[in-house]
């Protein structure tokens, strides 16, 4: 087997041969390397084969290295490859234009080549923990869709109230992170309903006090599944599947807690899930309009919700709106 093919792939492009030599002893036996000389060479080989980080000269003929680092970056193929500008250039305004068009660091010629392995190691290191990270909230966002699919029809579900509660959160002020975590944690608020029986839980009528007990233990098996993560991403989840049937007058379940003693992610999820669950076709009821379900929300405002959140969502129901109509069950 030939590991070298496991090697990250680095370009160069730089129209100097004695430079590509240079950089081919300082990194060749570490990685696979690919080498341009100028500027449409190295948008032909990005056509062919996507390199994991480019080193890219500035000072080049007919197109210089910042007019390539451009159209690397308007491409949707090629922007996430992370660009590391080797140039003569000292000026600050160059690099500051430079990071403006989406590098990532600058390497001074003449260059060191321990400085050169160590910005590429590091930077390679990034681009490998970002592809953990997305492959870590994809798993868990396709987690919670597997247990949606059991009672609607394509998981959207999920999708619409997941968007509803970042919405939400930024209007109450959460920052960007904060609520863009919101977003990716909220799909697996009820990943226990995997644990629900599909006789109780596709039931076409009202279930017996017996069956909707049964079905509750799903915030329960949620939280049993999500719990002891060291990932702040599941912590947040399994806050979401303990709580999300909270109330705020604290007549909800599975502990019955109440008011702010139920965490603001939870109480906004709450809104969310339930707006979409009412305006949504299951087999048990026909969707809800939206005028009535938002007389019913709001009629639950110091109930069921916190009267804050209930204020906030009728203030964003034209964003809430959108989402629903741009994520509608797919009929069969």
């Amino acid at each position: 087997m030939d590991f070298t093919t496991d090697r990250p792939r680095v370009l160069i492009v730089d129209d100097e041969p004695a430079n590509l030599k240079v950089m081919r002893e300082v990194l060749g036996n570490q990685y696979r390397m690919s080498f341009a000389k100028s500027g449409d060479a190295a948008l032909a080989l990005l056509e062919k084969e996507l390199p994991k980080l480019i080193l890219l000269d500035i000072m080049m003929p007919d197109m210089n290295g910042f007019e390539v680092c451009q159209i690397v970056k308007a491409n949707p193929k090629t922007s996430h490859i992370p660009i590391i500008f080797v140039t003569a250039l000292g000026d600050e305004s160059d690099e500051y234009k430079g990071f403006e068009l989406g590098a990532v660091d600058y390497i001074t010629k003449p260059i060191s080549p321990a400085i050169v392995r160590a910005r590429v190691k590091t930077h390679l290191s990034l681009v490998q923990a970002e592809q953990l990270k997305q492959a870590h909230v994809d798993l868990v966002q396709r987690l919670g869709r597997a247990a949606e699919y059991k009672d609607t029809d394509t998981g959207e579900h999920i999708v619409r109230m997941s968007q509803y509660s970042k919405v939400l959160a930024l209007a109450l002020g959460m920052d960007e992170q904060k609520a863009e975590l919101l977003h990716q944690a909220a799909p697996m608020h009820d990943v226990g309903k995997i644990g629900i029986p599909d006789a109780i839980l596709l039931k076409p009528g009202k279930l017996t006090s017996e069956e909707f007990d049964h079905m509750k233990k799903h915030a329960i098996i949620g939280a049993q599944i999500l719990a002891n993560s060291s990932s702040p991403l599941l912590q947040l989840a399994h806050t979401l599947a303990i709580e999300h049937h909270e109330k705020w007058d604290g007549t909800g379940y599975p502990n019955g807690i109440e008011g702010e003693d139920i965490s603001i992610e939870g109480r906004i999820v709450a809104i969310a899930d339930v707006f979409d669950a009412l305006t949504s076709k299951r087999p048990y009821k026909e969707a809800w309009s939206v005028e009535k379900t938002i007389q019913h929300i709001q009629s639950q405002a110091g109930e069921h919700f916190d009267p804050k959140l209930v204020e906030l969502f009728i203030e964003k129901i034209d964003d809430i709106i959108a989402i629903k109509e741009a994520h509608q069950e797919q009929q069969h």
